[in-house]
């Protein structure tokens, strides 16, 4: 029972923590609080549904086409909204309550959308539920190659930001946005460039979802929360930070639902509350 509890726990909190990522990027450096991250989350898991429904490809190959897809929308959307309250705030400093407000609406406009599509019945499928014993306990394969997909793309994006020039413009702007182009790099295309990064990991740990557990179309808001919570929890703008912090918060919500299911939203809140009053700057930070 413990193994198993915990398993199962590290399985989400994988998801949570590359959700995470994504939420981390697109504040740290594009300076966006993207309240509608939920509803991309949510959007990636009804386009697996589809493809697997509809074209009977592999939720792997759903993975695969979600992630461009989601850079795409993301990219479209900051260039058609998000851009002209970055130029209309470059000097007064509003930009992050500006992007609050306005994704706000975004995200009951994105909710109402997937409602209208889809309704508000739980969707998923049904995919590798054949068990398999890790440590003496029976888990599922679709979890487990779930928990191999968050970590495959998790690396990949750590690899990214570290490793690469692409990931040291990022990184820069991220540190100090102001002096970013007085080393020629542009300020506006990366801050582009992370928002889409993020979406693109958005559609990704939907996807990665959708394999393993059953969905809504109301779930996004508190996805959003629960990205929130770790990328609190983790120290803003620290990837590292948001990895553990998914894990331990996965695995929290995964022993307590051996208590009582409906506790585990309570135990969320609670974890964010405790971080707010002792530890704003958060725990790796």
């Amino acid at each position: 029972m413990l193994t198993s509890t915990l398993v199962v726990g590290l399985v989400l909190g994988g998801t949570y923590a590359l959700l995470a990522m994504g939420l981390t990027i697109q504040y740290g450096v594009a300076r966006i609080m993207n309240l509608a991250y939920g509803e991309a989350v949510v959007a990636g898991s009804f386009f697996v549904l589809i493809l697997t429904r509809s074209a009977g490809l592999s939720p792997i190959m759903g993975l695969v086409f979600a992630a461009p897809l989601g850079f795409a929308l993301s990219w479209c959307l900051y260039q058609v909204l998000l851009n002209p309250l970055v130029e209309r705030s470059r000097n007064s400093g509003k930009l992050e309550i500006d992007s609050i407000l306005l994704t706000f609406g975004l995200m009951f406009l994105g909710q109402g959308l997937l409602i209208w599509g889809f309704g508000s019945a739980l969707n998923g499928y049904s995919w590798l539920q054949e068990p398999i014993t890790i440590g003496g306990a029976n888990i599922a394969v679709g979890r487990v190659l779930g928990l191999g997909f968050a970590s495959v793309v998790g690396i990949g994006l750590w690899l990214l930001m570290t490793r690469t020039r692409w990931g040291l413009n990022l990184r820069a702007v991220a540190t100090n946005p102001e002096f970013a182009p007085l080393v020629g790099i542009d300020h506006k295309r990366v801050s582009a460039i992370a928002f889409a990064l993020g979406g693109a990991i958005a559609s990704c740990g939907g996807a990665i979802l959708s394999m393993y557990q059953s969905f809504t179309a109301v779930d996004g808001g508190f996805l959003t929360m629960k990205a929130l919570v770790i990328v609190i929890m983790g120290g803003l703008g620290n990837l590292g930070g948001a990895l553990i912090a998914g894990i331990i918060l996965g695995v929290v919500e995964s022993f307590v639902s051996t208590i009582d299911p409906g506790l585990t939203l309570a135990a969320t809140y609670a974890i964010f509350l405790a971080i707010l009053l002792w530890r704003p700057q958060g725990l790796f930070s």
